[in-house]
C-alpha cells in the first residue's frame, strides 16, 4: 500500500503551530472517515480516569486499532480532531501532546477543541481522524 497524504505548509503563515496547515491526497485514494477513538477498554470500561494523558494514549491506541482494521496506520491520516472536556487550556495541551507526539513528523493538519461534555462516562477525552490509502 502506498502513502498517499502530503503535508502542505505555508511560509505565510505562522509556524509556531505545530501541524502542517493542509493535507491532500490524490484523487484515487479510498478516503477512511472514522468514528471519534474514545478512551474505552476492551470491555467498555473507560480508561485513566481523571487523566488527560492517559486517555489520549488509550484513544490513540483504539485509533491505531481501527486504522489496521481499515488497512492503514497513524502515517496515512490526513487530519483530526482532538476533543478535551474542559475549559482549562492546560487540560487540552496536555491531551494535544500525547496526541502530536503519537504522530511523530507526521504532523497532520488538526483541530484542537475544548468541549462541555463527551459521550461515555468519566470521558475526558475522543480522537476524530480522516485516513487516506491507495490500494495496490
Amino acid at each position: 500500500m502506498a502513502r498517499t497524504v502530503t503535508l502542505i505548509r505555508s511560509s505565510s503563515l505562522s509556524d509556531i503551530a505545530e501541524y502542517a496547515y493542509a493535507a491532500t491526497a490524490p484523487a484515487d485514494s479510498r478516503l477512511i472517515f472514522l468514528a471519534g477513538a474514545c478512551p474505552l477498554n476492551d470491555d467498555g470500561s473507560t480508561a485513566a480516569i481523571g487523566d488527560y494523558a492517559g486517555q489520549a494514549a488509550k484513544a490513540v491506541e483504539n485509533m491505531r486499532t481501527a486504522l489496521a482494521a481499515a488497512g492503514a496506520s497513524l502515517q496515512d491520516v490526513i487530519s483530526t480532531r482532538v476533543l478535551v472536556a474542559s475549559t482549562r487550556r492546560e487540560d487540552l495541551v496536555t491531551a494535544w501532546t500525547v496526541v502530536r507526539d503519537s504522530f511523530a513528523d507526521h504532523d497532520v493538519p488538526s483541530t484542537l477543541m475544548g468541549v462541555t461534555v463527551l459521550g461515555y462516562e468519566d470521558q475526558l477525552v475522543e480522537i476524530e481522524a480522516i485516513a487516506a490509502v491507495v490500494d495496490a
